[in-house]
């Protein structure tokens, strides 16, 4: 006769944090508060959002501000470079069959402790003098973090359906045509509205704490480095992450056995 023991208080509570939506809110609630946070100190650089930079270089080859122009342009072959390593990566601990959302969670959780680390390091000196030298090695590090991000998404395939957490316009995007889709359904009837209206809501409560998870932490950020004008508040990020790769591994090696 066979029994499944019960799941202990870790495996359940590492269950939860591991889920789509708390781990979604709180991947999309660290992307927000690191883009925001470089965006603010570091004049105008995206670190989640990296396309975004295209735009900003193309300012500033308006302006004739040539380092700066190149700062942000060398942001794309970075996070290129980062996305590759990271597959490459989760492709090794798909062989060694490691739980790999939590190995590419330490990696990000590393990647965003760097970023710490060279941010404290270097603000002072680009406060007092706003130079390239100090912008670029502050601004590769949150691109690296955020690159890994975007790839664990993609990677990791412990997710019902993939949904960026790292860009807000597609979430959006999909989540207002959902919002039309159910308030039609609401307006009809029949088994094809009360599907249509089941699909839109389920749809909707995946996308939702996504962006308001991205929204929150840019808030927390900019509230943050105002009050207290240090690069010290992204040991939040750092902690929120390492939580999630402890959980994750907890939940892999804890999963209940049958007995």
């Amino acid at each position: 006769m066979t029994s499944i023991s019960q799941p202990n208080k870790a495996f359940t509570i590492s269950r939860f944090l591991v889920d789509d939506k708390p781990a979604g809110f709180l991947l999309s609630l660290v992307a927000g508060f690191v883009d925001t946070s470089a965006f603010i100190i570091l004049f105008g650089i995206f670190t989640a959002h990296v396309t975004g930079n295209i735009a900003l270089a193309g300012a500033s080859f308006v302006d004739e501000e040539e380092e700066s122009t190149l700062t942000r342009l060398l942001m794309i072959p970075v996070f290129m470079l980062t996305v590759a390593m990271t597959s490459l990566l989760a492709k090794y601990a798909r062989r060694k069959q490691w739980p790999i959302f939590a190995v590419l969670l330490t990696a990000e959780a590393i990647a965003l402790l760097c970023f710490l680390i060279v941010s404290a390091s270097l603000t002072p000196a680009l406060i007092i003098d706003v130079q390239e030298e100090y912008i670029f090695p502050i601004g590769m590090s949150g691109v690296v973090a955020m690159g890994i991000q975007n790839t664990l998404m993609k990677e990791a395939k412990v997710f019902k359906s993939y949904i960026p957490t790292t860009v807000m316009t597609g979430n959006t995007t999909q989540l207002t045509i959902d919002l039309v889709q159910l308030i039609g359904a609401k307006f009809s009837s029949g088994a094809q509205a009360e599907q249509e209206a089941a699909e839109s809501w389920e749809r909707i409560s995946r996308y939702l704490p996504v962006i308001v998870g991205f929204a929150s932490g840019g808030i927390a950020a900019a509230f943050l480095i105002f009050v207290s004008e240090s690069w010290w508040t992204l040991i939040f990020p750092v902690m929120i992450i390492t939580t999630l790769a402890i959980a994750a591994y907890v939940h892999h090696f804890s999963q209940p056995s049958e007995s």
